[in-house]
Parts: C-alpha cells; sequence; structure tokens
C-alpha cells in the first residue's frame, strides 16, 4: 500500500520509469482527467451494508449511474443504471437549471439520489419525473407522469410517503396506495412552499425549504413571499441571440424576500405558523427536528450580528430561545447541530473564544461543557457515537493547511485523538451508526482518493485508490510534475501568513524568474492547502514562471481575528496582505522583480483589480476574471455581512468599490467575463471599461458569449488559459 501511495514521487525518484510527455493546456481540460476519477455523492446506507456513489462511464464521463461498494462480499459493482430509469436527452426546467448551477452540479443520468429509512429502496429525480427503485425486486417505479417538473425530492424517515416540490407547492405520495396529495395550494407568482430562496441557496448552503419530523406526521416548511425583492432585468448574451431575464434579484442594501414557518400536519393538511416575532427582515438560515415534537430553527438578523437558536414545541405552541450567539462583525453559520438521542443534550460549534470549537449543551439551553478548545478550528461535527461516549470531527489542530479527524469524549475527560494519519486534506462522510467512514482525501502530490474505513481509522477498502501508476492519464507527466514548496511569512502587522510557491520547471537559481501570482483572497475560501492543486499553476509553473499564492486576512480558516479584519474594509487588509508577499518574493534571488503579475478569477478578479490600481508599483500586468466591481450589484446575505448596509454604511462600499481606484493603474491589465454571468453580473465589467474608457486608459478585454460564472466548456476553457498565459508571456518576459 504504500508503494502505491507514494507513486508520485516514484516518478520524480527514477524518472526513467516515466515518459515525458509535454502538459499542453489542451490536455489539461480533455478527458479523461489529469487526476483520475473520484465517485461523487458517496453515502453509507442506512443499514450500512453498502457505500453508494455515482461515477461517470468510461464512454461519456459527464453520464453518471449509481454504483455501489457491498460491505459484506467487498465488491464494487453498479447498482442502477440510469438508462434502467430514463435515457434520451434530458430537458429541465428553468429552477432546476439554477438549482444545479448553485450545487455545482453538472452532468447528465442520476445526478440526485435518497434512501429510505430501511435501506431497501432509492429515490431518483431524473428528467423531472420521480422514480422509486426496490432494491429486492431490481425495478424501478415511476412515481409521477407530468409535464411539471419535480424537484427537491425525498423518500420520509419512516418510508410511507415520498415528497416533493411541484409548481411551488409540497406534494407526497402514499407509497402503499401510490395516491399522490398535494400539501400546499397556494404557490403561485411570488409565493413559494418547501423551497429555498435565492440567497439560501447561493450563499447559506441550503438548498431546501421543508423538513420532515423524525415520526412522518408533520412536515415543516418555510413560505417565500418574494414580492418585495426587486424584480430587474439582466440580459443574457449568447452568439446568435440576446435572452432578456427577468429576475427577482436581492441586491445590498434593497429589500429581501418575506419568510414565514410553517408546521403542517400530514394526515389533516393542517398547518400552525410558527412566531418568527416583531422583527421580519430576517434569515431562517437552518431548520432542524429535535424530536417528534421539537422543531428548532436558526434565526439570524439581517446584519448577521445575531443568531438565536429557537425551538417550537408542538405540544404547546409555544417558541424559545435555546441560545444566542452575537459579534460586533458577523456570525458565522454552520451546520454543527446534532440532538443526542439518548439524553436531552445537544451539540453546537461557536466561534465565541475567537476560534470554532464544539459545546455541549443541555435542551433547556444550559452549556454543559466546551468539547474542543485551542487556537485552532474545527471543520465540522462529523459524527456522534453515544453509546461509545465519542464525537468525531474534522479539525485544523495540528495544521492550518490540512483537514484531518479527530474524537473527543462526550462526557469524560479524555483528551483529543487524531485518527487519521496521511499529511493533506481528508473530507469526511460517517455511517449513520457511527461505525466508519469514507475518506475523501487528497494532498499536493496526491490526486483525490476515496477510501473506506473503521471508526478508528484502519482502512477496510479502497473505493478509488487512483494510483499514478502506468495507465494512469496522469502517469505520462509524472517526469516534469512539479511539487510546490510551502511556507510562512510575518506581516508588518504581526500575523503570520501562509503561502505556496512553485519553483518552475529546469530551476536554475543563479536564473530570476517571472511570476504569477495566483490569488482568491475572499472570505470562507483559502488557497494554500496540502490538497491536490489547479493543473494550470502546474502548467505556468512549467512553461517557466514562479507560481505563487498566499492566504490574505479575510480568508478562512484561521480564526475571527484573521478574518474579521475584512468587516466594511473589503480590497484594504487583502491588497496590502499580498503587497506583503510581494516583498518577499523581491527577496528572493532568483524572482524577476520586475517582472511580477497577478491572475484571479471571481473575487480573485477582484482582488487582481485592486491590487493593480491600489499597488500598481508592485504588480506589472495583471489579468481578472468575472471581478465584482461594485460591492452594491451583489447580493444581500453575502455583502452586507462583511460591508454593513449602504444604506447606513455608503462610505464603506465607496471605498471597497474599484472604481475610486482605476486611476492608479498603470501595468498592462487583461479582463474577461462571462456574458450570460447570473452571479457575478456582467453590468460589474461593463461598467469598469466605462470608467477606464472615460480615464482614457488602455486595456484589453475578452468576453465569453453565453458562458456563466464558471465558463464551462473545454474549447472555452482552453481559449481563457491560452489568452492568459500569452498576455503574461506578452509582458512579464522580457525577452518575448
Amino acid at each position: 500500500m504504500k508503494r502505491k501511495l507514494l507513486a508520485l514521487l516514484s516518478c520524480t525518484t527514477f524518472a526513467g520509469l516515466c515518459s515525458a510527455d509535454t502538459l499542453t493546456i489542451e490536455r489539461i481540460f480533455s478527458d479523461p482527467a489529469l487526476g483520475g476519477t473520484a465517485p461523487r455523492a458517496l453515502e453509507y446506507s442506512p443499514d450500512g451494508s453498502r457505500v453508494t456513489f455515482l461515477k461517470g462511464r468510461d464512454e461519456d464521463y459527464n453520464r453518471y449511474d449509481l454504483w455501489e461498494y457491498n460491505i459484506a462480499d467487498r465488491q464494487s459493482r453498479i447498482l442502477v443504471k440510469s438508462d434502467s430509469l430514463h435515457s434520451g436527452d434530458e430537458v429541465l426546467s428553468d429552477e432546476e437549471k439554477a438549482r444545479r448551477e448553485r450545487q455545482r452540479i453538472y452532468g447528465s443520468g442520476i445526478m440526485e439520489y435518497s434512501w429510505s429509512e430501511d435501506g431497501k429502496s432509492l429515490l431518483f429525480p431524473l428528467a423531472g419525473d420521480v422514480y422509486y427503485y426496490n432494491l429486492d425486486t431490481k425495478s424501478a417505479r415511476r412515481l409521477t407522469e407530468t409535464e411539471a417538473f419535480e424537484t427537491d425530492v425525498r423518500v420520509s424517515p419512516k418510508g410511507r410517503y415520498v415528497s416533493f416540490i411541484r409548481d411551488q407547492d409540497i406534494f407526497v405520495v402514499n407509497l402503499k396506495s401510490g395516491k399522490e396529495r398535494a400539501l400546499t395550494s397556494d404557490g403561485n407568482g411570488p409565493i413559494k412552499n418547501g423551497m429555498a430562496e435565492f440567497v439560501a441557496q447561493e450563499e447559506m448552503d441550503r438548498m431546501t425549504g421543508y423538513w420532515w419530523s423524525p415520526d412522518d406526521r408533520h412536515i415543516a416548511f418555510l413560505q417565500v413571499d418574494e414580492s418585495p425583492v426587486d424584480e430587474v432585468i439582466r440580459s443574457e448574451i449568447y452568439a446568435d441571440r440576446i435572452d432578456m431575464i427577468s429576475q427577482r434579484y436581492p441586491a445590498a442594501g434593497r429589500a429581501n424576500v418575506k419568510v414565514r414557518l410553517g408546521v403542517m400536519e400530514v394526515a389533516s393538511g393542517k398547518t400552525r405558523w410558527v412566531n418568527l416575532g416583531e422583527e421580519q427582515d430576517i434569515y431562517i438560515p437552518r431548520v432542524d427536528w429535535a424530536r417528534d415534537n421539537l422543531l428548532t430553527f436558526q434565526w439570524q438578523s439581517r446584519d448577521q450580528q445575531k443568531l438565536e437558536l429557537r425551538v417550537f414545541d408542538l405540544n404547546n405552541g409555544k417558541t424559545r430561545n435555546l441560545l444566542k450567539e452575537s459579534s460586533d462583525t458577523w456570525v458565522n453559520l454552520s451546520d454543527d447541530l446534532f440532538f443526542l438521542e439518548n439524553s436531552d443534550q445537544f451539540i453546537w460549534s461557536s466561534e465565541r473564544d475567537g476560534f470554532k470549537h464544539l459545546y455541549l449543551y443541555s435542551l433547556n439551553g444550559k452549556l454543559q461543557k466546551q468539547l474542543t478548545v485551542g487556537d485552532w478550528i474545527v471543520d465540522e461535527l462529523e459524527a456522534v457515537d453515544e453509546k461509545k461516549d465519542v464525537v468525531y470531527f474534522s479539525g485544523r489542530k495540528d495544521s492550518d493547511i490540512e483537514r484531518h479527524l479527530y474524537s473527543v469524549p462526550i462526557k469524560g475527560d479524555g483528551g483529543i485523538q487524531r485518527i487519521s494519519t496521511r499529511s493533506g486534506m481528508h473530507g469526511i462522510e460517517f455511517a449513520e451508526d457511527g461505525s466508519g467512514y469514507i475518506d475523501k482525501f487528497t494532498s499536493i502530490t496526491t490526486p483525490p482518493q476515496v477510501s473506506l474505513h473503521r471508526s478508528s481509522g484502519e482502512l477496510i477498502t479502497w473505493l478509488e485508490e487512483n494510483a499514478v501508476v502506468e495507465g494512469h492519464p496522469l502517469f505520462p507527466y509524472m517526469e516534469q510534475w512539479i511539487t510546490p514548496e510551502f511556507g510562512t511569512i510575518k506581516a508588518p502587522q504581526g500575523h503570520k501568513l501562509n503561502y505556496r510557491l512553485y519553483k518552475p520547471a529546469n530551476f536554475d537559481e543563479s536564473k530570476r524568474y517571472p511570476v504569477m501570482v495566483f490569488v482568491y483572497g475572499g472570505p470562507h475560501a483559502q488557497v494554500v492547502t496540502n490538497s491536490w492543486d489547479k493543473h494550470i499553476n502546474q502548467f505556468m509553473a512549467q512553461q517557466g514562471y514562479i507560481v505563487f499564492s498566499l492566504d490574505n486576512r479575510g480568508s478562512a480558516n484561521r480564526g475571527t481575528a484573521f478574518e474579521n479584519p475584512i468587516f466594511k474594509n473589503m480590497g484594504g487588509p487583502e491588497v496590502e496582505d499580498q503587497v506583503t508577499g510581494v516583498k518577499f518574493l523581491r527577496s528572493l534571488p532568483f524572482v524577476d522583480s520586475n517582472n511580477i503579475g497577478i491572475y484571479g478569477h471571481s473575487y480573485g478578479g477582484y482582488m487582481a483589480l485592486m491590487s493593480m490600481f491600489k499597488a500598481g508599483d508592485y504588480f506589472k500586468a495583471g489579468v481578472s476574471g468575472a471581478p465584482v466591481t461594485d460591492w452594491m450589484l451583489y447580493d444581500t446575505h453575502y455583502t452586507e455581512r462583511y460591508m454593513g448596509n449602504p444604506n447606513t454604511d455608503a462610505e464603506a462600499y465607496q471605498a471597497s468599490s474599484v472604481f475610486p481606484y482605476s486611476n492608479g493603474l498603470k501595468g498592462p491589465l487583461l479582463i474577461y467575463h462571462g456574458m450570460a454571468d447570473d452571479n457575478v453580473l456582467f453590468t460589474n465589467t461593463t461598467r469598469l471599461i466605462k470608467q477606464l474608457q472615460d480615464n482614457g486608459q488602455q486595456f484589453e478585454l475578452m468576453t465569453y458569449p453565453g458562458k456563466k460564472h464558471s465558463l464551462r466548456g473545454k474549447q472555452t476553457r482552453i481559449h481563457q488559459y491560452t489568452m492568459i498565459k500569452e498576455f503574461f508571456d506578452q509582458h512579464l518576459r522580457d525577452d518575448s
């Protein structure tokens, strides 16, 4: 096993074992993927007998089927082929297209699935209809066949019903009788029942708007009224047409949707509405059932400086607060809420001491103990095994550029134990009973691998070893593959900055090389990690560039003191820290200090602009992709969290816009943007290019007709990165 895990290194150690193919942009964006295959949507079946996952076909990497690893016979096999449910073209509704865009799901075939509680059947939303698959009979039953589209499909906890959203209402099908029934009927126009509003999907990571009670008797749901939200007309420009899209978009400082939280009794259809308080301009980011009769929900103030966990008691109809979090900046959301079954307690995460940690509470809201503590963060509560008195969590206790799996006792005084062993990033998915877990692992030298483990960490089997041996797509390129260096810089303000640096191919320390700074820089993200990296960085290093990345203040996973300096100050501390990075680069004898460029996309595009405009003496050339240029153009939940409300914090918004600094542009600038971008609207770029034109400043511009924010498509990506490479070749190479 050790030999296979180190396969990536063997090629550099024994170069004669690998051929020396030259990495090209065309190859990066061709199939099969250089990093190999990695199954997605991995889950344990509820009965723990198998692990299921979606896998693309050998003949069509974007057509997915459902596979299983059977734990009893230790075999992997296809479980349900998508063609057995539906074949031919899959037409999606606009709502489902938008939902998949928010989920970052791309492909065809089986894209989602859910288990029945007994583990004997599966549910598939496919081609706008719902299919119920019985594992014993290996047969599919089509539950719906309508012109309307069914979305957000699931089996109720006791397996008596299948529920879904159709035409903005909640429906259920009784699986025994096959009878379909609408639970709500007023979904129409701006009224949506059981659906997540735009900012919930895009910014809160909440893709649903309804929740089954554990006993199948009730459904909690949100009713969203979008009528207060501005209806804007935006253009999506394609090669042969312009579509005018009407969209209710809650821009910063403008009205949000109105929300109501209801609890419906399924049998009678009777709904009780939960009292959310006098303040109506709020968010409901999370809803969870604690018991059959206790519904909890998280209440968030619009400024996101207050977050309350409240509980609604179905027996007496009363609502009370369990706990409250507050901050002078903002309170981050998480999914770390777990209600113990064998005691009236729950586990909650908080950043109240400056770092995200786990806390044990009683159901009356009294703090029992802090389970984890230290100057490091918990990533996620992964599982709880009450029989063993153990909480499993992922976190950064040993390194803030790695994620590991740990355990800690619930009641006892034992310390934290690290379970994962390999250095890198571990993504964990536990079995429901806590007996084992799936480990989705990468490191800077290891493309994605998926393995199955016992809760102790013992390896059971590989689900996808993805070893880079002969026959692997990456194998022919390993002789020239470059492993970057990691390090830290102490900023003048005293904080530590993590960086990653690729030295160029055929590195000669007596030479001086141009630099591409790859940046993102925004909150809730981290670039510098010990994980498999973007191939474009590898490509540029092989083309003779030093490729450098630094996580500035505002980046995630370093605690609130590192994250919060951007509050009402976006584009300030981030640029300061990137300049600190360039000063470090200038101190290196092999860096060509006169030829340092910067490139970023989305928030990274914003950072590239701010760096070129505010620190032009440090960056000779820049590439800005799909940039935010004015935070007034972005949505409420994201923007107001970090910038406050523009109605009261207008100066902060003005200072964070790129426009006041545009006259500072000194070097060559390339801007590109998808012309159908519905996330960072194309208006951000049209306003920018008008400003630069009015200033009499020259720049380069590339637009991509019909492309969204991620600029998907093989030929588009080849064009995009060829353009970036040629731009930097032109402006950063003295011999070009």
